[in-house]
């Protein structure tokens, strides 16, 4: 039985903070391989590989389709590709966004236990909303081991409450904690191979390839009411023993319940802003055909111009205070005590 060494860590907001805190106090000889998914902005370069291997003595890089994993070493999810293990080496998906971003935390975390789960530690470190608890659910469920720092630690506490909500760690611990317990955990057994899902190869895949079977998602989930935020299509909801709800459309994007929520929020928002845009034109359009009556003297038909003119602005009004509305809505949200500002 061999040990465990592949090390998964996932963060967003706060992320880098915590990292660089985390190798420093990494020993050269770590025997373990570590990957590394942060929620990066695909339109910035980054020079977290950098910053990662100056401050401990691990070297670090962005991954590369085909890189092997090596133990000592650090692979980082580069800007808009999903960072997957397959075996000894890693693939970079193109599958689409999951949680609103990409790279994202789950698909990394998924494609560990449906490669070596019972060899892997899964790392959920500070950020908002809810990517990563699934993914840690289901290693944890393939035989790996499942850590998470403690939300009162955590610079943004809401990722990893969602992870203890939805798994039973193995650990919880303060970042200041955390490099002795995997040096620890790194010695110890690997646990027992587990059978894995049809879904969760089905899902790695997705991530993988972007490819997706409306076949396939009608036999692993069911349809539901709602609609993909990102291109509108039909959505299938996931159930996995007991977790809250999941949501994959046809196409490949993903969401939890609670990444759902604000990307709803968001395209609602798109929406009415259009509505707004629309209704603008229309007051421009009539105030412009009322001029032109009343030029050529059609006082009547100039006054009905008006009349809907005003009937428009009205309604734009109405839409512009729901917009105002919903911004305030989500400000009120963010300054609730318990979650991040």
């Amino acid at each position: 039985m061999g040990q465990r060494d592949i090390v998964a860590i996932g963060t967003s907001a706060g992320g880098v903070k915590a990292l660089l805190e985390l190798v420093r106090a990494l020993p050269a000889r770590f025997p373990a391989a570590v990957l590394v998914t942060i929620h990066l902005p695909a339109h910035l370069r980054s020079v977290l590989d950098e910053l990662l291997s100056r401050a401990g003595p691990l070297p670090a890089r962005f991954a590369r389709d085909g890189d092997h994993v090596e133990p000592g070493h650090i692979l980082v999810a580069p800007p808009d590709r999903h960072l997957l293990l397959d075996g000894d080496r890693v693939c970079l998906g193109r599958g689409p966004r999951e949680n609103n971003t990409r790279p994202a935390i789950d698909p990394m975390l998924r494609s560990a236990a449906l490669c070596c789960g019972p060899r892997a530690i899964g790392v959920v470190l500070t950020g908002t909303l809810g990517d990563g608890a699934s993914g840690l659910r289901t290693l944890a469920a393939c035989g790996g081991l499942a850590v998470v720092q403690d939300p009162t630690d955590a610079e943004f506490p809401e990722m990893p409450r969602t992870a203890l909500e939805r798994v039973k760690a193995d650990h919880v611990v303060r970042l200041a904690e955390l490099p002795r317990l995997l040096q620890g955990l790194i010695h110890s057994p690997a646990g027992e191979t587990r059978p894995v899902s049809d879904k969760l190869r089905y899902e790695v895949e997705v991530a993988r390839s972007g490819q997706t079977s409306m076949d396939t998602m009608e036999h692993l989930g069911r349809r539901s009411v709602l609609t993909c935020p990102d291109c509108g299509g039909v959505m299938w909801e996931f159930d996995d023993d007991g977790e809250p709800a999941r949501y994959r459309c046809h196409v490949g994007h993903a969401y939890t319940a609670e990444t759902m929520s604000p990307a709803l929020d968001e395209s609602l928002r798109r929406a009415l802003a259009v509505a707004q845009r629309s209704l603008e034109e229309r007051v421009a359009l009539v105030e412009k055909l009322a001029r032109e009556s009343e030029r050529d003297g059609r006082g009547m038909l100039a006054a009905d111009w008006r009349a809907r003119a005003r009937d428009y602005r009205r309604e734009a009004g109405i839409i512009d205070g729901a917009i105002r509305r919903l911004d305030q809505m989500k400000a009120d949200r963010l300054d609730e005590p318990g979650e991040p500002g």
